[in-house]
């Protein structure tokens, strides 16, 4: 995914099997990487059908979407796809939060993320932190407002993925890309972060608003789990 603010678009149907479905494009982004998969609709010949989840065959590396019902149309129609793009937007502005938020975290404190979940409405993220509380997020938090004030441009580009292996920082995330995968997807916010990721993101870190810190957690021995949300 190279344009995150693609809205729509025309497709033609590959392959329906009961009510999911697979397209030859998409604007739909499965979930994937921590983060919540999208919504919207599929319009064949003035019918409208919701896509209520999506998600990605690793097999094929199709992307299939299901809908709410069997739809009427078959292989080889024509379709027009529509995100739900108030979610998107939403999950746009808290995934490049977590990055914001997660770099902090690694580079004032140690903590690596040892896992996470962007949804519309709130991200949580899981910390290996030997010392913490409460007040350390809170300052974190402030960080990722601080750094989101200064509007820095999200840049999105590929990389042949030996070249990205080479960057401190993301080999952990570009390792786990399947060994046939010769060029990585590179999110970077100068300054701030570069990581391996295929999700949807903001192109300013303007975009992002403010966050605010919902709740800490203790989840188990240096391991901390914060809740976060994009704030009213």
């Amino acid at each position: 995914m190279m344009d995150s603010y693609l809205r729509s678009c025309d497709s033609k149907v590959k392959l329906v099997n009961g009510e999911k479905v697979v397209l030859d494009r998409t604007v739909f982004h499965p979930l994937s990487g921590g983060v919540a998969n999208d919504l919207g609709t599929i319009a064949h010949s003035g019918t409208e059908y919701n896509v209520v989840d999506v998600s990605e065959d690793r097999s094929t590396g199709d992307i299939v979407h299901a809908l709410s019902t069997t739809p009427s149309f078959k292989e080889g129609d024509l379709v027009t796809v529509e995100l739900d793009w108030e979610r998107r937007y939403a999950l746009m502005k808290l995934h490049t939060a977590a990055h914001v938020l997660s770099s902090i975290m690694y580079k004032k404190y140690g903590a690596l993320i040892t896992g996470g979940h962007v949804d519309p409405d709130m991200a949580k993220d899981d910390f290996s932190i030997e010392k913490s509380d409460r007040t350390i997020f809170e300052k974190a938090i402030e960080e990722v407002n601080e750094a989101a004030s200064k509007a820095v441009e999200v840049k999105i580009y590929t990389m042949a993925r030996d070249e990205a292996l080479k960057i401190p920082g993301i080999v952990k995330l570009a390792d786990k890309a399947p060994p046939e995968v010769r060029e990585l997807r590179i999110v970077e916010i100068p300054g701030i972060d570069v990581q391996a990721d295929g999700g949807p993101h903001v192109r300013n870190t303007s975009e992002i608003g403010k966050v605010a810190l919902v709740r800490v957690e203790n989840k188990g021995r240096n391991r901390k789990r914060v809740y976060y949300k994009i704030a009213e």
